[in-house]
């Protein structure tokens, strides 16, 4: 009797308990009736080449990849797409039956369209957006935005030259800004987005100046630990558009799952109740 094998798939990174991807991979594996299984694998640097060699054999079509694998992967895969290099970093790997290592990164896909989902109405070409933060988060988001048709971003980050080499990898339409005048930028802003993990459950408070948020600014905070950051709650009480960043996670995920298991999943209300469970 002929069997068919599970297609099987993954997120990896060091630690990776805390991972929401699990139960988001594993609900719509369920809510579509497909045959396959979605696991966290926590990998040390050392190991990672090893093991994403190894995964092919195994039966593994695809990983996503988080900290602190997302730069490391660039130097094992065998091809990388255009925005996984100017990013500088990928979180979705496919796995090729021959052993090859396709690597991209959706964290920009996912990011505009939380924003898109969350507010319709949304004009990326209204006004300049202002980014705190210059990580790679930072980096995904900036792709995004000047993709979108944002005019101008004005970004501001604690190191300043992280946010100088931002500017020298996308050009004259970002603006670098002293972060002791972060709260300035916020003023010219139609979108603000904190990138940073400032704000989350565990590390310190994001201790920028708000007052010149103008109301109908929308303004997104990546961190979704609590999924209602001061951040966000500062702004909606000053009359802001608010989006939180737990869409983000999920609707980076959606090229991914359909790329491995062949359907594209939904963003919805379930999926959202899914990753919090």
């Amino acid at each position: 009797m002929k069997t068919t094998s599970i297609p099987l798939a993954a997120v990896i990174g060091s630690p990776v308990a805390h991972s929401k991807s699990p139960q988001l991979h594993t609900h719509w594996l369920k809510v579509n009736g497909l045959a396959g299984y979605y696991i966290p694998m926590d990998v040390r640097s050392e190991d990672l080449e090893q093991v994403l060699r190894t995964l092919p054999k195994a039966g593994f079509i695809g990983v996503n990849v988080t900290i602190p694998h997302k730069e490391k992967v660039l130097e094992i895969a065998d091809q990388i797409t255009d925005r996984a290099t100017l990013i500088g970093a990928a979180n979705t790997l496919i796995l090729r039956p021959d052993g090859k290592i396709h690597a991209d990164n959706t964290d920009g896909y996912g990011f505009i369209n939380n924003i898109r989902q969350a507010e319709p109405d949304w004009d990326p070409k209204a006004g300049p957006a202002a980014i705190l933060g210059a990580g790679g988060a930072a980096r995904a988001v900036v792709s995004a935005l000047l993709d979108a048709g944002v005019p101008e971003i004005l970004i501001s980050n604690r190191t300043k030259v992280r946010a100088e080499a931002l500017r020298a990898d996308f050009g004259k339409r970002l603006q670098v800004v002293d972060w002791v005048q972060a709260g300035n930028m916020l003023e010219e802003a139609t979108t603000v987005v904190n990138t940073t993990s400032l704000g989350m459950i565990g590390k310190p408070s994001l201790r920028v100046p708000l007052d010149g948020l103008r109301p109908g600014t929308l303004v997104n905070d990546l961190v979704y630990t609590p999924l209602k950051t001061q951040f966000l709650a500062e702004a909606e009480e000053m009359g802001c558009r608010t989006v939180d960043g737990l869409g983000m996670l999920l609707h980076q995920a959606v090229p991914a799952f359909e790329r491995w298991f062949g359907v594209r999943p939904t963003v919805d209300s379930a999926t959202r109740a899914a990753a919090l469970r």
